[in-house]
């Protein structure tokens, strides 16, 4: 078997009980192996995507049971893709981290990190929905800690907010693990497909059931409206670099549609049929237009920001719930550049909040404002969808990809327009945070409704190593947009691979479908 399918999962589950129990008081060695434990992870997302890229499926049996009797770990394009995303996404994150100070505000920061990192690449790579639950609350209970991290009022009823809305979830995905083991006797993904098939169009009821509950956690967990209540506040008053990791949380979601309504409920299945199309499509027109205009009505640029990443998840769920080829090649690529740009503005927006305070009005003039503006400018054009960035090519896919649908004008106008409310908003923030300034100690600015007093201005600007964390993200992008034809290649074949999914069976499975 290739050890390196499970080796993401078992490098963060190693290093973070480390951090806890041998580097809890020495601060400067935790962020010694924290980084390299990310730079690790880099590398085995490098080597397992090279390894994916060809097209061939791995499956990994734990303790050498295979499939459906033992858990096993799969390696595909789509898995492999979204392991290299996350770890692209971490490493600037613990830099930033460590750059700004914020791993010291609290405990245990870079273990909890790891934890989180094993309980998202563990989603991403497992065959086996129970299992799928188990690293869901892995996510549970790593980012409830890193949300938390350096304390609040605030911040801590944001936290168990977050909690309460996720535990609604997590009983809801047993609920719905449990219908569906009564009506398949499975819960390996690969099995439940045979056995899903091979159900009589009698005896679906309680399939069409189970279905609809998984789907309306993963759209939970995706924030898709009207469940995305816990997102706004949630990421607004978490510690921003966290909020920033965050970014890849929502796409565990998007990325488990994907993969169960793919596999075992498509549209060839009778007792699912219109769960995505008559479902989830509209909740993603909206999620988008809710998302545009909270960007546009927000008094805070952290809410901004988060309101940032309802919009786009809407854009991504649109592309998903078209359910064609070409339309999850477009979000697959969507993906990506959604989550690096979400992560950019938020570490964006903490710069200013160290420095200003998080309000969106005049203030008075905060250093570095010419050089946090640039970057603010550059994270703004790419999630609204502007040239030349990679989020202009994303929406541009996912409208060609719509122009074939039976609602292709609501889709085109719900896009068009929120791009255009995007625009005017982030335009907006940017204008009153960067551009007017005016006497701050006799005209201070108001406040969000959800926010603590206005973070005082930093003694001394964040070192060097924040900014180059930033500037990764930003680099992120533009390789994003100049390798867009190999992204897309990628993609493309990608998108084949889920909508073929014999081979993944035949994979786990092997002789025993």
């Amino acid at each position: 078997m290739n050890h390196w399918i499970v080796a993401p999962i078992v490098l963060p589950a190693i290093l973070a009980p480390f951090i806890i129990m041998v580097l809890r008081y020495h601060l400067d060695l935790q962020r010694i192996f924290s980084v390299a434990g990310v730079v690790g992870l880099l590398g085995i997302a490098l080597t397992i995507t090279a390894q994916a890229s060809g097209g061939d499926i791995q499956v990994y049996e734990l303790g050498n049971w295979p499939a459906p009797f033992g858990i096993v770990m799969v390696l595909d394009r789509l898995s492999a893709m979204m392991v290299l995303l996350t770890a692209l996404l971490a490493l600037p994150i613990v830099l930033y981290a460590i750059a700004s100070g914020w791993d010291e505000r609290g405990k245990h920061f870079h273990a909890l990190l790891h934890f989180q990192l094993m309980g998202v690449c563990g989603a991403f790579l497992t065959g086996d929905a129970f299992n799928l639950f188990v690293f869901f609350e892995v996510l549970l209970i790593a980012s409830y800690g890193l949300m938390t991290h350096g304390g609040g009022s605030v911040r801590l009823k944001a936290g168990v907010q977050y909690v309460a809305y996720n535990l609604i979830g997590s009983t809801l995905f047993l609920f719905a693990l449990g219908t569906l083991y009564a009506v398949t006797g499975t819960l390996n993904m690969a099995d439940m497909a045979v056995r899903v098939a091979e159900l009589p169009a009698d005896d679906t009821a309680l399939l069409r059931v189970g279905a609809v509950l998984l789907l309306l956690v993963f759209c939970i967990k995706a924030a898709v409206l009207p469940l995305h209540f816990w997102l706004p506040a949630s990421y607004a008053n978490a510690p921003l670099p966290v909020a920033a990791l965050f970014a890849i949380m929502t796409k565990v979601g998007a990325y488990s549609i994907l993969r169960m309504y793919t596999l075992g409920f498509g549209p060839e299945v009778e007792a699912t049929q219109g769960l995505i199309g008559d479902w989830l499509q509209p909740a993603a027109l909206v999620t988008l237009a809710v998302g545009a205009i909270g960007i546009l009505g927000t008094q805070h640029i952290a809410r901004m920001v988060a309101f940032c990443a309802i919009a786009s998840m809407g854009t991504l769920l649109i592309a998903i719930s078209l359910f064609t080829e070409t339309a999850t090649a477009a979000a697959l690529y969507y993906i990506f550049h959604s989550t690096l740009a979400t992560a950019l503005l938020f570490l964006v927006a903490d710069l200013v909040m160290e420095r200003r305070g998080g309000a969106i009005a005049p203030t008075a003039p905060m250093p570095q404002s010419g050089l946090i503006s640039a970057l603010f400018f550059v994270g703004a054009i790419a999630l609204a969808g502007m040239p030349p960035l990679s989020g202009f090519i994303g929406k541009l896919l996912v409208l060609d990809a719509a122009r074939d649908a039976p609602d292709a004008n609501a889709i085109w106008a719900v896009i068009l327009i929120g791009s255009f409310v995007t625009i005017v908003g982030l335009a907006r923030a940017g204008t009153l945070i960067f551009w007017k300034s005016h006497d701050a100690e006799h005209n201070p600015p108001p406040t969000d409704g959800d926010d603590e007093a206005p973070a005082l201005p930093a003694p001394e600007p964040y070192p060097g190593l924040a900014f180059t964390a930033v500037f990764g993200a930003v680099l992120g992008l533009v390789m994003l947009t100049l390798f867009a034809g190999p992204a897309l290649t990628y993609a493309d074949k990608t998108a084949e691979q889920l909508f073929t999914p014999d081979d993944y069976i035949s994979a786990v499975l092997g002789g025993e479908e």
